[in-house]
């Protein structure tokens, strides 16, 4: 028996007999032979004891199905899940099952996290697998660490574990969690994550990856990571780290050993105070003095004013690591800028909508689970039809697998599924994005917004205004400006 989502998995669902098979239907689809090998077969298989041990009809495999559609399909409540799968029973022959979704979310309150986990880390690797080149510098692998924040539901639970910005009256705002993220810079997939609230600084979380790092690597950030205790850390793990300068470490060259024009070497010292990312024992373990080396460049960008960027880094060798490389890899970081992109305005990330914070993990790593699937098969597309994977479209992926899978899951034939899965990636390699190097879209909206009044209150007390468009509070100040 296989499985729906991802087939050719074989875990013990004999008691849904004809059901399963129709309930194939329910999520993406099964893509037969093409996503085989994405993830261990154990993952999705009952456990011989505890809560995930009966059969059920949403078990293990279903649940994490369908939480993954929600994912791919961006405000698909609940209970439109529960409405589909009551629709496939019916088609099926099947007993109904409650219309109450009250099955479904207890479902996702039992499915483990770390199997969610492994599940992340299974399908990054399949991504990895199907690029044409895993090595992008001198050899060695390229991982972006990047972190972002999301929105959550207003809730007491979400609001004592990620409380919302201090400034926000109580009541009026939403529980904030700022996440670190590990990308895999040739294939955009998603290797590891770190959670905190707002309190948590992106060194702090970042210092929970170092342990995904492995020797050899060489990680690339922002201007956030560039100090002393990340390269220094990472040094001694084996891991050298390209980031941008902070703007609060002043340079000059004349001072530095010169390896070319604005490519000089420091001697960056220890500071006196211990960090608060580190331990006593780790900060003792940590070398009084490092050698660095800045590199500094002139980013133009066609219509705007030209910009200096100094990168630091721990690659020492001229020849090995010329500037011009470690400068196109900082350049090929903003592509990866735009992969949170996809998760939070393509996906819907931006706004978690589950009530308590083990749900909202659970919803982060389903969200970067259904990221990387789609990532797996744009690298396949580009790796089939050798294309740049950087000119593929995350979003036209997404409407072209949602679209497929119907009629996949009802082909009758394996020669038929086959060709409807390279019809599939063909048409990825033509729907390109246009390259447009350096392009910048102003973050403005042309559509006015309602004229409602700010919510300056709790909810219970607040009362409204009435012919509140006659009312300046009602409308933005430079109301005037904006038409």
């Amino acid at each position: 028996m296989q499985t729906p989502f991802f087939p050719a998995f074989r875990p013990r669902l004999a008691a849904l007999g004809r059901c399963t098979q129709r309930l194939r239907q329910t999520t993406l689809a099964q893509f037969q032979d093409h996503l085989r090998d994405l993830l261990p077969i154990h993952l999705l298989s009952q456990e011989d004891d505890g809560p995930n041990s009966r059969d059920r009809c949403f078990n293990v495999r279903l649940t994490l199905e369908c939480f993954l559609w929600q994912m791919l399909k961006p405000r698909t409540a609940c209970r439109e899940v529960v409405r589909q799968v009551q629709a496939l029973r019916r088609l099926a022959g099947q007993a109904p099952i409650d219309e109450d979704d009250s099955a479904y979310v207890q479902a996702r309150l039992r499915l483990p996290k770390e199997r969610m986990e492994r599940s992340l880390e299974a399908i990054a690797q399949a991504a990895q697998r199907r690029i044409k080149s895993p090595l992008a510098l001198q050899g060695r692998p390229v991982k972006v660490v990047d972190g972002s924040t999301a929105q959550m539901s207003d809730t007491p639970a979400n609001q004592k574990a990620y409380p919302q910005p201090s400034e926000q009256t109580p009541g009026c705002g939403f529980p904030v969690i700022k996440f670190v993220v590990l990308f895999c810079l040739q294939s955009g997939a998603i290797l590891n994550l770190m959670t905190g609230n707002l309190h948590s600084s992106e060194q702090r979380l970042f210092r929970g990856l170092w342990e995904t790092l492995k020797k050899g690597d060489i990680a690339l950030g922002d201007r956030g990571f560039g100090d002393y205790v990340n390269l220094a850390a990472l040094w001694a793990r084996g891991v050298d780290l390209v980031a941008r300068l902070h703007a609060n470490r002043k340079v000059d060259f004349r001072k530095g050993r010169r390896l070319g024009k604005n490519d000089a070497l420091f001697v960056w010292r220890k500071g006196s105070h211990q960090s608060d990312i580190l331990t006593p024992s780790e900060w003792d373990l940590l070398p009084e003095q490092l050698t660095v080396r800045l590199i500094r460049f002139t980013a133009v960008i066609r219509g705007f004013r030209s910009r200096k960027i100094t990168l630091v880094t721990t690659l020492l060798a001229p020849k090995d690591y010329p500037a011009s490389e470690l400068m196109d890899l900082y350049r090929r970081r903003w592509r990866l800028e735009l992969c949170l992109r996809d998760l939070k305005t393509t996906l819907g990330m931006e706004f978690l909508r589950c009530k308590s914070p083990e749900m909202v993990e659970k919803e982060i790593l389903a969200y970067l689970i259904a990221h990387n699937l789609i990532r797996c098969i744009m690298a396949e597309a580009a790796q089939t039809y050798d294309q740049d994977l950087e000119r593929l479209s995350f979003k036209g992926t997404v409407d072209a697998v949602r679209q497929y899978s119907a009629a996949i899951a009802q082909a009758r034939s394996k020669s038929m599924r086959e060709q409807l899965w390279q019809d599939l990636l063909i048409n990825l390699v033509r729907d390109l994005v246009p390259n447009r190097p350096g392009r910048l879209e102003p973050r403005a909206l042309k559509r006015r917004p309602k004229p409602y009044p700010l919510l300056n209150k709790p909810r219970h007390q607040f009362k409204e205004i009435p012919h509140r468009s006659r009312y300046w509070k009602a409308r933005p100040r430079d109301h005037k400006a904006l038409n």
